[in-house]
């Protein structure tokens, strides 16, 4: 986040910049908070991260910074050779809920 930004303005910036689609951070409701061990930083740095439900149609396009876009189940995800701790967590908590299979 900016200096000055809130969670959901600089999630809606981010979305902006990496994923071409513009989001409204009024039409964003809060979900969960996760802490988990940052993927890729050394030993004892966790990462948190406020996550939110957004619902609407949208057409995510890569930005330059961005390779591809793929949609996982968390089973899907398991299967991978790297896996972020925080990712994997999610997904549960939206399997757990019924949000995904």
């Amino acid at each position: 986040m900016d200096a000055g930004e809130t969670a959901t303005k600089a999630l809606c910036r981010e979305i902006a910049e990496e994923l071409n689609v513009t989001i409204d951070e009024q039409e964003l409701k809060y979900y969960t908070h996760i802490s988990a061990p940052a993927y890729g930083e050394e030993a004892g740095i966790m990462m948190e991260q406020d996550c939110f439900l957004l619902q609407c149609n949208i057409d995510p396009q890569p930005s330059a910074e961005v390779g591809e876009i793929k949609y996982f189940s968390l089973d899907e995800y398991l299967a991978e050779i790297k896996r972020a701790p925080g990712a994997v967590m999610i997904l549960q908590k939206l399997k757990a809920d019924g949000f995904i299979d």
